[in-house]
Formats: C-alpha cells, structure tokens, sequence
C-alpha cells in the first residue's frame, strides 16, 4: 500500500482523544499501538485483542511515528 494511502488511516481530530493521533474511525490512539510492538506484541496477537484494527492500520500507525520521529529537531549542547 503506498504512503499516502497509509497515512490516511491516522486521524487527529481535537474532539477524538484531545488530539492525539488515532486509527481513523476509532479511538485507538497511535501510541497505544506502537507501545504494544515495543513491549512484543505481535501483528497477529494485535489484531486478535482488537479485532477493529486491520493490518494495514498496524502499518499506518508505525509508519506515522517514522515520519514524526523524521520530522524531530535535535540539538547538541
């Protein structure tokens, strides 16, 4: 699936979870599920507990932190 297509299953909407980055069309926020994969959730047992959730908003939600974490500005002190 092609990035522009991903990153249409990220939603941030200030009346859904005060903004926070959400799979759209649920309130499921992004870090949620990131945080998940970090601590070894696989894909499939994501998608067992939330069965919402599609493959593709796993994706949608990791490459939306790729991005966010691209965009950070760092300083050396």
């Amino acid at each position: 699936m092609i990035e522009k297509n991903l990153m249409r299953r990220i939603e941030i909407n200030p009346r859904i979870m005060l903004g926070k980055p959400v799979i759209k069309g649920t309130r499921f926020p992004v870090y949620l599920l990131i945080e998940k994969i970090a601590y070894g959730a696989t894909h499939e047992k994501i998608l067992q507990q939330y069965p919402f959730l599609r493959e593709d908003d796993i994706r949608a939600a990791l490459l939306y932190a790729s991005k966010t974490v691209a965009r950070e500005e760092v300083f050396a002190f």
